[in-house]
C-alpha cells in the first residue's frame, strides 16, 4: 500500500523531471525555460490529484514525457504538450489558458488530446469511437498528436495494476484494437510490441506469465546457440571489412501467443526457432546502405544455406511504417531454422522510433515516402467523410491498419501499395471512385477477371468499367480496404436515399387520391410508429416496388388484423419479451442499481439471451457481460475478438461476471486434433473421451489426407478443467500430433 509522504514526493517529481531533460538533451537555455515554465505548471495545475495507485498525479505527464523524448524521439513542442495534456481534461484551466502561456500550436496539439467530453452529444452511441475519430482527425494538422497519445497510452498499461478487472480489459482492448496497429503503422514496432504484450498480460494472465518465465528461464541455451551460430559469419565479416552489431532478438509473448494460436505452432517449435538481427555500422546514404545489406547477405549464405521461398526484401519496397531490411531463413546448428535480419543502424533506429526518426535522415526521400503515402491516404480517407457515424470510420480505417500490404501495378507501371487480400474493387477504388462505382471487371497481368478476384504482389491491373455499373450491397463484403468499404457505403446511401424520395412522393400522391393530408402527425398516426425516421425503410418499399401502389389503397381504407396496416406495424413496432429470451425485470432492475454485481446462475437462460458463439465460454473461462442493448446481456471470454472490439468501444457497457455452476450442467466444447493415421486411432481417441472421463459427444468429424488425419470433435464438458484433462490425455494417445481447444463452433468449417 502506497504511503504518502509530500517530502520525498517532491523529491522525486524533481528526480523524474531531471532525468526527462538528461533523455531531451537540451539544445538551448531558451528551450529549457520554456520546458521549466510547463513543468512547474504541471505541477502547479495537478497539486492536488492523485492516481488510483495513491502517487501524484504528476508522475504521469512526467513520464509520458520521458517516452515522448527517450522511446519515440520527439523534441521541445511535444515534451511541453505530454506535460500539459491531461490539463485541460481534468482541471479547470482552459485551452485559452495554455494558449496565452504557450501559444497557439501548443494549444491545437492538447486540443487533440482532450478526450471527448461525456456531456457532449456526439453522431455516435460509443464514446470511445469518438475519441479514437478524434485522434485519427490530427493527421490532418500534427501527427505529435498521435505520437503522445501512444506515450500516454503506453505509460498507461505499464501501470493499470491498480484499476478495476473490467477496467483494466477495456483498455487493454482498446490498445489491442487500436493503438498497438496505430503505432506499427507509425514505424513504432517497439511500443506496439510491448502495448500488445500488456493487453495480453490482462486478457491473458496466466499465459503471459508462464511464457514470460519460459523466455527468461532459456535465455542462457538461446545465447549459447547464438554465439556458436554467429561466430564463423562474424569472422568472415570482419575480414570483409564490415563493422556490425550482431543481436538475437527475442520474440515477445504477443507474437508467441499468436503463432500458437493462429498459426498453430507449438511452444516446442517457436522456442526452437531463433531469429538474429545483424545491424551494419555504415554512413546513412542509401546507395551505400543497400549495397552493404546485399553483402552481408552473401557472406551469410556462403556459411548457412537459405530456405527456398523466405527472403524477404523490405530494403527496395519498404513497408508502409518505413522499415526496412532484409529478411532470410537459413539452416542453422543441429537443424534448427535461423531467420537473419539483415539492416543498418539508421534503419535499426527507425524500426524501433519509427516516424519520429524520419526526420533525422531527410535526404532519403524514398523512406521518408513510405510512411508519408500511408499518412496522405489517411488524411484522404478522413477529409470530408466526418457524416458517417464514428463506429463506421473506425471500424474501415481499423482494416488498413491491421492489413498487411501487398504492391501491384497500374497498366503504366506505376507502384500502388494495397491490404493484403485485397480485390479488383480494392484497386479501383483506390485509383478513383468513380473508377470504382463503375467497375465491371478487369485484367489481371493481361487476364480477364471478375471484380471479387483477389490480387497478388506484383499484379498488374487494368481496370474495365462501365456507365451502367452502380455499386451493390454485396461488393461491401468483398473488399478489404478502409476506402472501398466507405465508398461502396456512401454510395449505396446515395441511391438508397433517392428511393426513399422516390416513395415517399408515391405514398403523398396516394394521399392526395384519398384526400388524406399528407402531414407527419397523420403518418405517425397510420402506423403506430414511435420513432419517425423507421418511415425510411417504408418509404424504401415503396420506392423498390416491394410494396405496390394497390396495397397502399387498401391500407388507407381498412385497418382490420389482417391488413396491410398490421402488417407494417410489427416490423417498426417494439419486440414483445418472450419466454426466457430477454433479461428478467428482477435481473434488470439488479443491474440498473449496481451494474458490477452480475453472477452468472447454473440455469443460465434465465439471465442472458445466449452465450456467446464467437467465443463459446465454458465455466473456469474468464469471461465478462456485455449490455448489448436494454434486454439483452451476451456472455463472452475476455480475449474474445469480438468482445474487445464491442469493450473497445462501448467501455461503459461491461459488467462484470463469473461462474457459479454445479457438475451436473454439460457445455458443448470443441477441440480439433490432428493425428497421424493409424488403426485404431479413433477407438483409442473415443475412449479417453467417453470412458475414461465418461463425456458426451455431440460430434465427431474425421478427415485423411496421406498420412495425416484432421478431426473436430464436439463434447459435453463440465468447465475448464474438465476440457484440459481431456486434452492432456489425448496428447499422451500414440500418434496425437495436435489438440486445440475451437473457440467457434459453429458456421464455421475447421477441417
Amino acid at each position: 500500500m502506497y504511503v504518502i509522504d509530500e517530502g520525498l514526493e517532491k523529491k522525486e517529481i524533481l528526480r523524474r523531471y531531471r532525468l526527462l531533460l538528461s533523455a531531451w538533451k537540451v539544445k538551448s537555455d531558451k528551450d529549457r525555460q520554456i520546458v521549466r515554465k510547463a513543468f512547474q505548471f504541471a505541477v502547479e495545475a495537478h497539486k492536488d490529484m492523485r492516481r488510483k495507485s495513491g502517487e501524484p498525479y504528476v508522475y504521469h505527464p512526467l513520464e509520458v514525457a520521458r517516452i515522448c523524448v527517450e522511446e519515440i524521439g520527439l523534441g521541445k513542442t511535444s515534451i511541453i504538450c505530454a506535460l500539459l495534456h491531461d490539463v485541460v481534461e481534468d482541471t479547470d484551466y482552459t485551452l485559452n489558458d495554455i494558449e496565452v502561456m504557450f501559444g497557439e500550436r501548443v494549444a491545437l496539439i492538447i486540443d487533440g488530446l482532450t478526450k471527448v467530453s461525456d456531456f457532449v452529444n456526439t453522431r455516435s452511441h460509443s464514446l470511445q469511437a469518438e475519441n479514437f475519430l478524434k485522434i485519427l482527425l490530427t493527421l490532418s494538422s500534427d501527427v505529435r498528436v498521435i505520437l503522445i497519445k501512444l506515450a500516454d497510452r503506453l505509460h498507461n498499461m505499464r501501470t493499470l495494476d491498480f484499476l478495476k478487472p473490467e477496467k483494466r480489459l477495456k483498455i487493454a482492448s482498446e490498445t489491442k484494437f487500436f493503438f498497438a496497429p496505430l503505432a506499427y503503422h507509425l514505424g513504432l514496432f517497439t511500443i506496439k510490441s510491448e502495448l500488445e504484450d500488456l493487453a495480453l498480460k490482462q486478457m491473458e494472465p496466466e499465459f503471459y506469465q508462464s511464457i514470460s518465465e519460459k523466455i527468461k528461464n532459456t535465455e542462457e541455451d538461446r545465447q549459447r546457440f547464438v554465439n556458436k551460430f554467429i561466430y564463423p559469419v562474424k569472422k568472415s565479416l570482419i575480414e570483409a571489412g564490415i563493422s556490425c552489431n550482431i543481436q538475437p532478438r527475442i520474440r515477445s509473448v504477443f507474437s508467441i501467443w499468436q503463432k500458437i494460436n493462429e498459426k498453430e505452432s507449438t511452444l516446442e517449435e517457436i522456442f526452437g526457432s531463433y531469429v538474429i538481427r545483424i545491424i551494419i555500422d555504415t554512413p546513412p546514404v542509401n546507395e551505400k546502405e543497400i549495397i552493404e545489406c546485399w553483402r552481408v547477405y552473401s557472406i551469410l549464405t556462403q556459411h548457412y544455406i537459405p530456405k527456398a521461398g523466405l527472403l524477404r526484401d523490405w530494403i527496395s519496397v519498404p513497408k508502409t511504417n518505413g522499415y526496412q531490411a532484409l529478411h532470410v531463413t537459413v539452416m542453422g546448428i543441429g537443424g534448427k531454422w535461423v531467420e537473419m535480419q539483415i539492416c543498418t543502424r539508421k534503419m535499426d533506429e527507425i524500426a524501433q522510433k519509427g516516424y519520429a526518426a524520419l526526420y533525422k535522415y531527410k535526404e532519403s526521400e524514398k523512406l521518408n515516402n513510405a510512411v508519408e503515402v500511408w499518412i496522405k491516404k489517411a488524411r484522404d480517407f478522413l477529409e470530408g467523410k466526418i457524416d458517417s457515424s464514428a463506429e463506421e470510420l473506425v471500424d474501415d480505417f481499423k482494416l488498413d491498419l491491421f492489413n498487411d500490404q501487398i504492391l501491384v501495378f497500374s497498366p503504366k507501371g506505376k507502384e500502388i501499395k494495397l491490404p493484403a487480400n485485397s480485390t479488383i474493387l480494392d484497386f479501383a477504388y483506390n485509383i478513383h471512385t468513380e473508377l470504382g462505382n463503375s467497375c465491371i471487371g478487369a485484367k489481371v497481368n493481361h487476364k480477364l477477371a471478375k471484380v471479387d478476384q483477389k490480387l497478388k504482389n506484383g499484379d498488374q491491373v487494368e481496370i474495365l468499367s462501365s456507365s451502367k455499373q452502380k455499386p451493390k450491397t454485396e461488393w461491401l463484403n468483398m473488399v478489404v480496404s478502409s476506402k472501398a468499404k466507405l465508398e461502396i457505403r456512401e454510395a449505396l446511401k446515395t441511391e438508397k436515399q433517392l428511393v426513399i424520395t422516390q416513395g415517399k412522393s408515391l405514398l403523398q400522391k396516394e394521399f392526395e387520391e384519398s384526400n388524406i393530408p399528407f402531414q407527419d402527425e397523420n403518418i405517425v398516426t397510420l402506423f403506430k410508429i414511435q420513432k419517425p425516421e423507421h418511415l425510411d425503410e417504408f418509404f424504401y418499399q415503396l420506392g423498390t416496388g416491394s410494396i405496390g401502389p394497390e396495397e397502399i389503397r387498401n391500407l388507407l381504407k381498412t385497418k382490420g388484423k389482417d391488413s396491410l396496416f398490421d402488417f407494417l406495424r410489427r416490423p417498426f413496432g417494439k419486440n414483445k419479451v418472450n419466454g426466457n429470451t430477454f433479461l428478467s425485470r428482477q435481473v434488470l432492475n439488479r443491474i440498473q442499481k449496481n451494474p458490477e454485481s452480475l453472477l452468472l446462475p447454473e440455469n443460465i437462460d434465465e439471465v442472458v439471451n445466449e452465450i456467446a458463439h464467437c467465443c463459446n465460454p465454458i465455466p473456469g473461462d474468464d469471461v465478462i457481460g456485455l449490455h448489448i442493448n436494454k434486454n439483452v446481456i451476451q456472455i463472452h471470454r475476455t480475449n474474445c475478438p469480438e468482445a474487445i472490439d464491442f469493450m473497445s468501444k462501448y467501455g461503459d457497457k461491461i459488467i462484470k461476471a463469473k461462474w457459479k455452476i454445479g457438475k451436473e450442467v454439460g457445455f458443448l466444447a470443441g477441440i480439433r486434433i490432428n493425428t497421424v493415421d493409424r488403426k485404431g486411432m479413433i477407438a483409442d481417441i473415443t475412449k479417453v473421451i467417453s470412458d475414461d472421463y465418461t463425456l458426451n459427444m455431440r460430434s465427431f468429424h474425421l478427415e485423411t489426407s496421406g498420412d495425416i488425419s484432421k478431426g473436430l470433435i464436439t463434447m459435453y464438458v463440465h468447465d475448464t478443467k474438465n476440457l484440459n484433462d481431456v486434452m492432456d490425455s489425448l496428447r499422451k494417445v500414440q500418434g496425437v500430433i495436435l489438440v486445440k481447444r475451437l473457440t467457434q463452433l459453429e458456421n464455421k468449417n475447421p477441417l
